[in-house]
């Protein structure tokens, strides 16, 4: 799941070439998800991205804050942007399987911080924390993604 740039040799948390930064942000931006809950990349360096997506009311679950659901797929896009600093924006990557634990209920915004655990040549497993503005942890998910060859027939 490396990519062909020289960042592969480089430590977690490295600063991304420009033009190859460049790539994944347009790549994240293409990406209908990525709007639809106004997703915002802060930080995108080898193996990490952090985002943050505000609170809308239209996404609340029944006690007016943060849906579970909508927590758990910014946690999935989050560790998908920060699998793409190694596997490249042109690699195909699926979620093989994610688990999370709701700790506290989300009422901001919220600020999804990705690390890759280990970029492997088939499976790249990654964890992710959720906080609030407030900076209290509200959730921790991990993610494994699986790099494919081609995308399935549909």
């Amino acid at each position: 799941m490396v990519h062909r740039q020289s960042q592969n040799r480089s430590q977690p948390g490295s600063p991304l070439d420009k033009a190859f930064k460049d790539s994944l942000l347009e790549k994240i931006h293409s990406i209908p998800g990525v709007s639809a809950f106004n997703l915002q990349v802060e930080s995108l360096t080898l193996g990490e991205c952090v985002a943050t997506a505000p609170r809308d009311p239209q996404c609340d679950g029944i006690f007016e804050c943060f849906h579970g659901g909508v927590l758990m797929t910014i946690a999935d896009m989050a560790a998908c942007f920060a699998i793409m600093t190694y596997s490249g924006p042109h690699q195909i990557l699926s979620t093989t399987d994610m688990n999370i634990r709701f700790l506290a209920p989300c009422m901001t915004l919220v600020r999804a911080k990705a690390r890759v655990i280990k970029p492997g040549r088939l499976l790249c497993p990654a964890t992710v924390e959720l906080f609030d503005e407030n900076n209290r942890l509200v959730a921790v998910a991990q993610v494994t993604y699986v790099q494919l060859d081609k995308m399935p027939t549909r």
